[in-house]
């Protein structure tokens, strides 16, 4: 948050599981979506927060395994964890409030004593949530029986029932509703507050998030849950600030910021034809997410006409341009497009997908910019990941001709690494 010099523009507040992330779309589209419109338009001004039901070890392993964009803030464990940015620093002040006549022990204790309730892996058993498997026809009563056991013994908690199975049991202040109403009162501490929030979930987890005063647009997605539907039904069905969007996951988000008119709502993905795609002012970020979405589609065979597409990068790069590539190997950029000109469709047919993250662009001096980002692309189950600095200038161009590239250079992430035959800037 502290990248944020004032109050963001946007601040998009998403469950993953069938919210942000489709588990039913093999060629994960609408995430990939949301993906370039969000590093295109809003990540230099807004904020990311992703509220998951997951612990911080699923939480990671779905990172791995779908094309997710970095969040500024992490909200985990059904918001009883809050950590900020790439390092995912724990919010302490968090932890302390949620420490009120909270005594994991005891929950333990009083669970124990019901056979229906089937305690789920421990990656998912937290400091300030225990979670549990039951049966649909048993919830409610459960419910009830372990309210007033936890009652007696003096804890305070909040039992939440979601996703037709899964039962949390957490502290009465944690939750992902007050996780939002506790980020809210930090940011307008600082000054920070937020424009105008969009919370977006699919479960019954995700119903305090449409609960919060100063969220000013909020949804819920096609593809709802019925517990979700039930609380619509009885707390919002005229409430203009929250729609049931028409599309599935982020592309329903996406459908809610072009309801609530919160920003510009068409990704670079849904334009027809990007090379056509022209500017009145030099955007860095969008002309990252359009270069390596051309890349993508290059290499998927995508590309209607293959000489003006080779025309237009040998326009848009420096003939005196460099890149180092994650190997530390440097070519010019004549010799990479002479490469890249014999793979045209070497990934045809596959799950191949690029995607951006974390754009950042900065002017250092009055015709050039300094981009910082992550390039990722994914092959299968295959996923690669390189930090990437890249130098853009507007020097002798006009804003439709685009920035001109001058200079890149990767170094590999985490431990990844390549084929040096295969990976393109």
């Amino acid at each position: 948050m502290e990248r944020l010099k004032s109050s963001a523009r946007l601040m998009i507040v998403s469950d993953l599981d069938h919210t942000m992330v489709d588990h039913h779309d093999p060629n994960n589209l609408s995430i990939l979506r949301f993906n370039a419109l969000w590093e295109a338009k809003y990540r230099h001004d807004s904020l990311l927060v992703f509220s998951t039901g997951r612990s911080p070890t699923l939480y990671k392993q779905l990172r791995k395994e779908k094309p997710m964009l970095t969040p500024d803030i992490t909200i985990m464990s059904v918001g009883t964890e809050i950590t900020y940015g790439n390092a995912m620093v724990p919010d302490e002040g968090w932890v302390d409030f949620l420490n009120h006549k909270w005594d994991k022990k005891i929950v333990t204790e009083e669970t124990s004593k019901i056979p229906d309730l089937t305690l789920q892996s421990e990656t998912e058993q937290r400091p300030h949530k225990a979670s549990f498997y039951v049966k649909k026809e048993k919830a409610q009563e459960i419910m009830k029986t372990l309210s007033e056991s936890l009652v007696k013994r003096g804890l305070d908690v909040k039992i939440i029932y979601s996703g037709g199975m899964d039962l949390d049991i957490l502290p009465q202040g944690a939750g992902k509703g007050q996780a939002l109403a506790y980020l809210h009162k930090k940011l307008k501490a600082e000054g920070k507050l937020p424009q105008n929030t969009l919370a977006c979930g699919d479960s019954g987890n995700d119903a305090e998030l449409f609960a919060i005063p100063d969220v000013h647009g909020v949804m819920v997605v096609k593809n709802a849950q019925e517990e979700l539907l039930q609380w619509h039904a009885e707390n919002a069905k005229n409430n203009p600030k929250i729609i049931h969007a028409d599309e599935t996951c982020a592309a329903g988000i996406i459908q809610a910021i072009g309801h609530f008119n919160l920003g510009p709502n068409t990704s670079p993905r849904d334009l027809p034809d990007l090379l056509d795609a022209k500017l009145d002012h030099f955007d860095p970020a969008y002309e990252v997410v359009k270069f390596y979405l051309l890349l993508e589609k290059w290499r998927r065979a995508e590309i209607d006409s293959p000489e003006r597409y080779l025309n237009n990068l040998k326009a848009v790069c420096s003939p005196a341009g460099l890149y180092v590539n994650p190997f530390g190997i440097e070519q010019s950029f004549g010799d990479v497009i002479g490469k890249l000109k014999d793979c045209y469709g070497d990934k045809k047919g596959k799950q191949y997908q690029v995607w951006v993250d974390q754009v950042f662009p900065t002017q250092i001096d009055c015709d050039t910019w300094l981009v910082k980002f992550k390039k990722l692309d994914q092959t299968g189950e295959e996923q690669q990941c390189c930090y990437t600095t890249a130098i853009l200038s507007s020097k002798d161009v006009e804003p439709s001709q685009g920035l001109t590239w001058v200079h890149v250079h990767q170094t590999w992430m985490d431990g990844s690494t390549g084929d040096d035959k295969s990976w393109f800037l």
